[in-house]
C-alpha cells in the first residue's frame, strides 16, 4: 500500500516563525540559531538555543528550535522535553504540537502521536495535513476502520481524490471485502474520471473474463492519457486472454519498444506472462515472443533485472546457449554486481559446464577477493571433473582468505581431508579432519566422515563410534549418518543395535542410496532375516543401476 507523501524529515523543514520580537541580544542570537538550522549546522544551533533556553527560558520559540536540534542530533528524548517546554509557553501554536506528534511518529510511538494528532484536530479541524498524518498513523497502528473514517472526513474537507480513493480502496481490498472496494471505484469513477482508476477497473473486468467492458475501460482510460501505460498493458493483456493475437504481439512490441515506458514496467508484466500461462502458448508462439523479448533488450540493453528474465525466458523455452550468453552479458555489463557473477556462476554449474565454471568462478574471486565462495564454486568444478589435487589447491587458498571465519576454514579443511581420502592418502586425510575437530569438535561432516572412513579401514572403531554418535544426536533424521553410525554398530558384532537405525534412515531418504539399502540387507543377514535382507539386496543392486546410469549422463 502507498503511504500518504508526509514524511518524518520533509515534515520537520519548516518556514521560520514570524515571531513579533524586538531585536535584542536574544532576538538576534535567536536569528542566529535559526540560521545555522536552516543551512543544517544542528549541533550549533543547537549550542545557540541551549544558552537561550538557559537564560531565558520563557523563549518558546527557543525552546521549539532547541528540540527541532536536537531530533536532528539524535537526541529525541531531549526533544521531546524541549518542545513540550514550548508547547507549554504557547499551547496555540499549531507548529509546536505538529512537531511532538511527529517527534512521536519518528520514534515509533504512533499511539501517542494519534493522542497529539486528535487533539490537534480539535482545535484546527479545518486542517487537511492533520488528516493524512492521522490516516499514517493509524495505518502503522493497523485501525483500518479509522482509516477509513479519516478518509471521509477528508473527502469532506477537500473533495475526493485519487489518493483517497486508492487508499480506501486497497484497505477494503485487505479486509476481504472486494465488491465494496470495486464498489468505490465505479463511484468514483461516476463522479470524476480517472485514467487509474478505469484501467484499474478493466483489470477487474478481464479478470472476471468480462473483455469487452475491460476493453471498454482501457479505451477510455487511453482516450483520457493514450500514454498510460498500464491500460496499455492492459488492452494488450486483453487481446491475449480472448486470444486476438493478430492484435496482441503489435500491441505488446509497441509498449516494448517504447522508451518513455520504464525498463521495471516491461519487466514486470513478462515475468507475470511467464508466470501465469501455459507452456503451449509458449510452444505455439516462441517466434513472436522471441521478437518480443529481444525488442524490450534492444530499448533497455544494460538493465540487469530485464536482461535476467530474458534468460529465464530461453531457459524455460529449451535454449540453454542462448540463456547462457544473456547471463554471461549480464555480467560482464554490471562488473561490480557480485549477483550477477553468481547467478552466472549458477547457470554454468547446472549447464554442468565445468571447465568454464572453474574458469569464471576464479576471476570473480579476483573481483570479489572478499568472497571466498568463488573458490568454492571452482572446486566444486574441478571435484566434478576428478581433480581431487586441484580441489585441494583451491581449499588450501580458501584457507589462506579465511582470515578467522571458521565457516570458511571448516569448509576447506572437511573438503581437504575428503580430497586427500579420493586419492589415497589417509594419514593427511585424518590429520586434516583433527585440524578441522580443533576449530569445531562437534562440526558433523567432519565427525561423519572421519568416522566413516575408519570403520571402512576397519581402524579405532572405538573412536568412529564417539565421533558417529555425536552426529546421530545432533541430526538423529539424517540417513548418512545413521547409516555410518549402523555400520559402525555391525563392525563391532551390535547388529541387533544397527537394524533400528537402518530402518530409521529408510524413512529419511536411505532408499536412496544404494550404499545404505546394500549395507541393511547385510545386517539383516546376519540376523537370519534373509527374505527381507534379499528384497533390500534387489533394491540395492537396482539404485546402483541408477545411479550409474545418472553418473554417465552428467
Amino acid at each position: 500500500m502507498k503511504r500518504f507523501y508526509k514524511s518524518i524529515f520533509s515534515l520537520f523543514w519548516v518556514l521560520v516563525l514570524m515571531i513579533p520580537m524586538e531585536i535584542t541580544s536574544h532576538g538576534q542570537n535567536l536569528i542566529d540559531g535559526v540560521q545555522l538550522f536552516t543551512d543544517q549546522k544542528y549541533p550549533q544551533a543547537l549550542d545557540i538555543f541551549k544558552a537561550l533556553t538557559d537564560s531565558d527560558p520563557q523563549n518558546d520559540a527557543a525552546w521549539y528550535y532547541r528540540g527541532l536540534s536536537e531530533f536532528y542530533t539524535r537526541k529525541a528524548a531531549e526533544a521531546e522535553v524541549s518542545l513540550r517546554n514550548a508547547i507549554a509557553l504557547d499551547s496555540t501554536n499549531y507548529w509546536y504540537r505538529d512537531r511532538l506528534a511527529v517527534l512521536y511518529s519518528a520514534m515509533r510511538q504512533p499511539a501517542r502521536a494519534i493522542r497529539e494528532y486528535e487533539k490537534l484536530l480539535e482545535d484546527f479541524p479545518k486542517k487537511t495535513d492533520i488528516y493524512y498524518s492521522l490516516v499514517n498513523a493509524y495505518m502503522q497502528t493497523g485501525q483500518m476502520d479509522k482509516v477509513l473514517e479519516t478518509l471521509t472526513n477528508i473527502e469532506t474537507i477537500q473533495g475526493k481524490t485519487d489518493q483517497t480513493v486508492m487508499t480506501r480502496f486497497n484497505i477494503l481490498m485487505q479486509q476481504g471485502k472486494a465488491d465494496e472496494a470495486y464498489a468505490v471505484l465505479r463511484e468514483y469513477n461516476d463522479e470524476y474520471i480517472s485514467a487509474q482508476v478505469l484501467t484499474m477497473l478493466g483489470d477487474h473486468e478481464i479478470s472476471a473474463y468480462h473483455d469487452s467492458l475491460a476493453i471498454a475501460y482501457y479505451n477510455e482510460a487511453l482516450n483520457l492519457d493514450k500514454d498510460y501505460s498500464p491500460a496499455r498493458l492492459g488492452i494488450a493483456e486483453a487481446y491475449r486472454v480472448t486470444r486476438q493475437y493478430d492484435k496482441y504481439f503489435p500491441s505488446l512490441n509497441d509498449i516494448l519498444s517504447d522508451k518513455s515506458i520504464g525498463a521495471e514496467a516491461k519487466n514486470s508484466y513478462i515475468q507475470a506472462l511467464m508466470q501465469h500461462t501455459e507452456q503451449r502458448f509458449f510452444q505455439n508462439y516462441q517466434k513472436q515472443l522471441d521478437s518480443s523479448i529481444n525488442l524490450s533488450l534492444s530499448v533497455h540493453p544494460s538493465d540487469s533485472a530485464l536482461t535476467e528474465t530474458a534468460a529465464v525466458y530461453y531457459y524455460r523455452t529449451g535454449r540453454p546457449e542462448k540463456t547462457k550468453e544473456l547471463f554471461r552479458s549480464n555480467m560482464t555489463n554490471n562488473p561490480d554486481n557480485i549477483g550477477t557473477a553468481v547467478t552466472y556462476l549458477q547457470v554454468l554449474s547446472t549447464l554442468q559446464e565445468w571447465d568454464e565454471l572453474s574458469k569464471e568462478s576464479r576471476e570473480a574471486f579476483k573481483r570479489f577477493p572478499s568472497e571466498p565462495g568463488f573458490l568454492e564454486m571452482a572446486s566444486s568444478a574441478e571435484y566434478n571433473q576428478g581433480n581431487y589435487e586441484e580441489v585441494i589447491h583451491l581449499s588450501e587458498e580458501m584457507l589462506q582468505h579465511a582470515k578467522g571465519d571458521s565457516t570458511v576454514t571448516l569448509y576447506a579443511l572437511s573438503t581437504m581431508g575428503d580430497m586427500y581420502h579420493q586419492i589415497g592418502n589417509s594419514k593427511m586425510a585424518y590429520k586434516t579432519y583433527e585440524k578441522a575437530l580443533k576449530v569445531n569438535p562437534d562440526y558433523a561432516p567432519v565427525l561423519n566422515n572421519y568416522a566413516y572412513y575408519l570403520s571402512v579401514e576397519g581402524k579405532n572403531l572405538g573412536k568412529a563410534y564417539k565421533m558417529s554418535k555425536k552426529t546421530i544426536e545432533q541430526e538423529p533424521d539424517n540417513a548418512t549418518y545413521l547409516d555410518t553410525f549402523g555400520w559402525i554398530l555391525h563392525l563391532q558384532g551390535k547388529d541387533i543395535e544397527a537394524k533400528p537405525m537402518f530402518k530409521h534412515a529408510m524413512l529419511y531418504g536411505g532408499k536412496d542410496s544404494s550404499t545404505i539399502l546394500e549395507h541393511y540387507a547385510i545386517i539383516l543377514e546376519a540376523l537370519g532375516e534373509n527374505d527381507l535382507a534379499a528384497s533390500y539386496r534387489l533394491q540395492a543392486k537396482n539404485k546402483a543401476a541408477e545411479e550409474e546410469k545418472a553418473e554417465q549422463n552428467q
